[in-house]
């Protein structure tokens, strides 16, 4: 019997997982799979983290939730973290549990801060499963398409992006609503020149910028936040999916001056699991084995090793037509499906080798967004098997 409705678009390949440990995966024979998804790109630090999860057994033993009446020390400990690795000195934040809970939280706060209605985005920008961050209506969101050209990735805007910059009426928008790179895992990174001209053209008309780093956070990128490769100031910051390592935890921060606007304004903002001790024991855990231990700096040496081994191995197979990656964030994209070539076999052909990676058959993508504690030699079994595959 199969009680679950399975709505999320997803053929289910392994459906007798019994447990993890790292990067690895079992199923019910005993067979290891390396998980090179990280979950839904969430457990950053490897599933069943022992220090993660002997933080969650005592707060267990301790106190899990409580009501908009009370609070406990482990809730400011990991706010104070959390914001200190944002560098949003003497700001705020509000600890939830999803990323789209988080970043439909900043976008009302950044409504509430500015009085206006109107949000901008690039295209392809991913922001959330519900509320206005899922809708793409005009009467809510402008979008500026992002893609790159060789000016703009030489560094200097180039004159169709300016001049579809001068173009944008702005009068109404909130903010400008940024997502550095992941664009629904197909990892299209938006040149820096535009990025920064649309930032600054939406600061200057009033608005604000809000960054959603659900996916990019936390050393997925090589560097802690993905807004840092673009040298950006967020007036808000959404968080989520490594912030819990796979425990469901979320964020909404905010820098100083804007947190102090909303206390002017009394904003009002409730929901039952808001602040949850047990939420953010795992949370503050979770940014001390990253500081501690130096994660986010091996993910971005280990990811430009990946990346130019991904790079070399598509100079030499006619099936890839594309790489794109920036840290443990990578894909290949490939030719339509022909002669002697399936893209949906050589997926399955890579798990029967013992990897679990992402496939998008609409995008001709696989994709990579392993643990920040992936091996070294399981990069060099991936790759192995990926030469002999294609």
């Amino acid at each position: 019997m199969d009680s679950i409705l399975r709505c999320y678009g997803y053929e289910v390949l392994i459906r007798d997982l019994v447990r993890a440990s790292g990067c690895d995966l079992f199923d019910g024979q005993g067979r290891r799979i390396v998980d090179l998804e990280a979950g839904v790109w969430c457990a950053c630090l490897g599933h069943n983290h022992p220090r993660i999860t002997a933080a969650v057994r005592r707060q267990l033993d301790a106190l899990t939730h409580v009501g908009y009446r009370a609070t406990a020390p482990i809730v400011e400990r990991a706010g104070a973290a959390l914001l200190d690795a944002l560098a949003m000195k003497d700001g705020k934040c509000v600890l939830l549990s999803s990323g789209t809970e988080a970043v439909e939280l900043a976008l009302l706060a950044s409504r509430r801060v500015t009085g206006r209605s109107r949000f901008v985005t690039l295209e392809g920008t991913y922001l959330g499963a519900f509320g206005a961050s899922s809708r793409s209506r005009p009467d809510e969101w402008i979008t500026v398409p992002g893609t790159a050209c060789p000016s703009c990735l030489g560094g200097v805007l180039c004159a169709g992006h300016a001049a579809r910059l001068e173009a944008l009426n702005l009068e109404d928008v909130a903010a400008f609503v940024f997502e550095p790179g992941n664009a629904s895992g197909l990892v299209r990174l938006p040149p820096t020149p535009l990025v920064r001209a649309l930032a600054a053209q939406v600061k200057e008309s009033g608005g604000l910028l809000v960054v959603d780093e659900v996916t990019t956070g936390f050393g997925r990128t090589g560097a802690w936040f993905g807004f840092e490769h673009y040298g950006l100031k967020p007036d808000s910051v959404a968080l989520g999916k490594g912030l819990g390592n796979g425990y469901p935890v979320s964020a909404a921060a905010f820098s100083y001056e804007m947190s102090c606007a909303l206390e002017r304004l009394d904003f009002r903002h409730a929901q039952s699991h808001q602040d949850d001790p047990l939420g953010c024991a795992v949370a503050n855990e979770v940014l001390a084995v990253l500081r501690e231990e130096g994660w986010v700096e091996r993910a971005a040496l280990l990811g430009e090793r990946l990346l130019d081994a991904l790079r070399d191995l598509a100079r030499r197979k006619g099936a890839v037509t594309d790489v794109r990656g920036r840290g443990l964030m990578s894909v290949l994209e490939f030719r339509p499906d022909g002669t002697g070539f399936s893209l949906a076999e050589v997926h399955r052909r890579l798990l029967g080798k013992g990897f679990l990676a992402g496939f998008k058959p609409s995008a001709r993508i696989l994709r990579f967004y392993p643990p920040l504690v992936l091996p070294e030699p399981e990069v060099d079994r991936l790759l192995a098997a990926l030469e002999e595959l294609l």
